[in-house]
């Protein structure tokens, strides 16, 4: 769940954020939120975690692990790859330079200005798309792999259409791999220091994170779901759960990442990377 303090003060002034609420948001709301969210967001996003991501990089989690060296996606050259929730996509671009054919969606046209713009400056062209994870603009069986490094999953309402959505534009045996803050860290404040270790809410409790204005009206949402409705819905969606990884903080790693940090790193898992395949 990221964290809003100071460092978004300029994405919630604009929206004209007040603060959290406790209740339901449907998929209407979350899909208006979000949009407003990541474009009013998105310069001071890339200002700051710009340097981390890189140009051409896939990074899959604070934790630092890359896809590079864990291979999670398998042998990706002359593959087709669709890239869900890819932000300024700089996974999308490293895809490319590893020799895939790459599709890339995001919902906000801010984060997409950015992809685009980087596009125009690596000289490595994934093909951008903007478009909702719930109704991907592409034929069925038209990727061999998909992936989706925190983008879209966390921030829509039901994540079973998102899956039903791409099962059905992967061929059969394609894989589906995703990362997600760990569902564990909803227990917990958003903190990176000792105040983030102790207990404030229920595992089970599946209200939203939700930022409103003045009027009610959401500006931000992120959605909670335990490990295990994450895992019912994939096999619902005909996925085959290959591998959870949840990864450990690596020994001698310093940078704090919004509520992820060495303290909290080593004590329980901050990221859940799914890693699945199309039945069928």
């Amino acid at each position: 769940m990221e964290t809003h303090n100071d460092r978004y003060a300029g994405a919630q002034t604009t929206l004209g954020t007040v603060g959290p609420a406790r209740r339901r948001v449907d998929a209407a709301e979350s899909v208006a939120a979000n949009i407003a969210w990541w474009d009013a967001d998105a310069d001071d996003y890339l200002a700051d975690h710009g340097p981390t991501l890189g140009d051409a990089d896939f990074l899959w989690c604070p934790e630092g692990l890359r896809e590079q060296d864990l291979g999670l996606l398998g042998p990706v050259a002359g593959k087709d790859v669709l890239e869900v929730g890819c932000g300024s996509a700089p996974c999308a671009r490293w895809l490319v330079s590893q020799g895939a054919r790459v599709a890339a969606v995001d919902l906000s046209a801010g984060m997409l200005r950015h992809a685009a713009r980087l596009n125009s400056v690596t000289g490595i062209t994934p093909l951008l798309i903007r478009a909702n994870a719930e109704q991907l603009p592409f034929g069925s069986s038209s990727f061999d792999v998909a992936c989706s490094a925190f983008g879209a999953v966390p921030f829509v309402a039901d994540v079973r259409p998102v899956f039903d959505e791409v099962f059905r534009v992967l061929r059969p045996g394609g894989r589906w791999v995703f990362a997600v803050t760990h569902p564990i860290r909803w227990i917990f404040p958003d903190d990176p220091g000792p105040a983030g270790l102790q207990v404030i809410t229920s595992y089970f409790d599946r209200t939203p994170y939700v930022e409103v204005d003045a009027s009610g009206r959401a500006t931000y949402v992120e959605h909670h779901r335990t490990l295990g409705d994450y895992i019912r819905a994939l096999t619902g969606s005909g996925f085959v759960l290959a591998d959870l990884i949840e990864p450990e903080w690596p020994e001698g790693y310093e940078r704090e990442w919004g509520q992820w940090s060495p303290l909290r790193g080593e004590l329980f898992p901050g990221t859940a990377i799914f890693c699945c395949r199309r039945a069928g």
